[in-house]
């Protein structure tokens, strides 16, 4: 089976164009190679995606006939993603919640009422 339908096919991607497209764009590799969309995938074949910033391994187990449902995916295919891919995700978006450019426009108000509640502290402080 070809990668970008195989990868259609255990739900990695919606569509099989956007498959497709990952492949071409060179954010699938095959045991350590980037592959072209037509590479032929086999059982025990390691797989290495990068998908919303998170680089994916899994392994193959079996290739589906078609696309299979959501609670089968475990026959086809084995999630190696380690851990630390999730949780490094998890801090990126923290770090995005909370940061806002200098410069881009008032302070809303929850950062009024922080601002104005820091600058009492440092008043108390000094007397």
């Amino acid at each position: 089976m070809r990668i970008d339908k195989y990868l259609w096919a255990v739900r990695y991607f919606k569509t099989r164009n956007q498959a497709t497209e990952a492949c071409k764009k060179g954010h699938v590799s095959v045991n350590g190679q980037q592959v072209k969309p037509s590479r032929e995938v086999y059982p025990t074949d390691r797989i290495k995606i990068r998908k919303n910033q998170i680089n994916y391994e899994l392994t193959v187990l079996d290739i589906p006939a078609s696309r299979v449902g959501a609670k089968l995916v475990d026959i086809y295919r084995k999630d190696t993603t380690p851990a630390e891919a999730f949780e490094q995700s998890e801090l990126l978006k923290f770090s995005k919640d909370y940061y806002r450019k200098k410069g881009t426009g008032r302070p809303t108000k929850k950062d009024r009422r922080e601002l104005d509640d820091y600058m009492e502290e440092g008043e108390v402080s000094e007397q």
